[in-house]
């Protein structure tokens, strides 16, 4: 069963989840700081963390910038209704979700569930023959979960791989904000328009040597996204 990490100064919120991911059989890891998080994650397999934006010494926004410099986890931002800039800057630096506070907890079991499931998957070795995407020097391997821009390779969270790779397995195809997020996130897509936005703009900054002049990934204002088709 998967490790999480709950890491929030608010001892009461950290232990009423714990509670609900424990009825899951999780087995959980608990920080109080940004601090506690990193040192955790350096010594234990920790499969997902959710972390909280307000914190002291090490706050939950530097400390996810720090962890995506070695780790792809899932990361679960956990902000309050005033910190809309906050969750923002998150997504930004490489958090997969955010979950406003207050918030119900049986929301964040089911976000914690969906997003191990993609994690899980990325470590899985598929069987089907057809698992490799080109697009001109944007390549993506579905079994070894590898993607490469001419050559080298691109490290992607399992959101980012996952829209990428919905968006190359249709390249030519425009999909709306919302097509994305109910396809990448199983749920209704009630305010998305930044949260897609902004694993657009990462990918794009990870896959594109000029992400101001994108040369994949392309937007069609007013309507969606697209893999541009390459010529041979």
């Amino acid at each position: 069963m998967a490790n999480i990490l709950v890491c929030d100064d608010d001892k009461e919120i950290v232990e009423a989840i714990e509670i609900y991911l424990l009825q899951e059989g999780y087995h959980i890891f608990k920080a109080y700081d940004g601090e506690q998080a990193i040192e955790i994650l350096k010594k234990e397999e920790i499969h997902l963390l959710i972390i909280d934006v307000m914190m002291p010494k090490l706050d939950g926004i530097h400390a996810t910038l720090k962890i995506r410099e070695y780790s792809s986890i899932p990361i679960i931002i956990l902000s309050a209704k005033s910190e809309d800039a906050d969750k923002i800057l998150g997504l930004n630096i490489g958090a997969d979700d955010y979950v406003t506070k207050p918030f119900n907890p049986l929301e964040l079991v089911a976000r914690v569930k969906s997003h191990l499931r993609r994690y899980t998957s990325l470590g899985n070795l598929n069987s089907d023959n057809n698992s490799l995407y080109t697009v001109g020097g944007l390549c993506i391997n579905d079994e070894t979960k590898e993607v490469t821009v001419d050559g080298e390779t691109v490290r992607l969270t399992p959101i980012e791989y996952n829209i990428l790779l919905l968006l190359v397995k249709n390249q030519g195809r425009v999909f709306s904000i919302n097509q994305i997020y109910e396809s990448i996130w199983n749920e209704d897509a009630i305010g998305a328009d930044n949260t897609v936005a902004v694993h657009i703009r990462h990918i794009r900054e990870k896959i594109e040597i000029n992400p101001r002049e994108p040369r994949y990934l392309k937007v069609v204002w007013g309507v969606g996204y697209k893999i541009e088709k390459q010529s041979d």
